[in-house]
């Protein structure tokens, strides 16, 4: 996927993930867009919704 990606944190606490190699944190409830996709991005395994462009980071 070489598209904009946007994650969407549902969650009461901060969630981790890498980007090109580096820990990247998402704020409890906050939003996130990457320009270049998922190519870069590793998600740590949690409950997430995807929709579109859109990945939502449950609990």
């Amino acid at each position: 996927m070489d598209s904009k990606i946007t994650i969407r944190s549902d969650r009461e606490t901060d969630y981790t993930f890498q980007y090109k190699g580096e820990d990247v944190t998402l704020k409890a409830g906050s939003v996130l867009s990457i320009a270049n996709g998922l190519s870069e991005v590793v998600l740590p395994t949690t409950t997430m919704k995807i929709i579109n462009n859109l990945i939502v980071v449950k609990e």
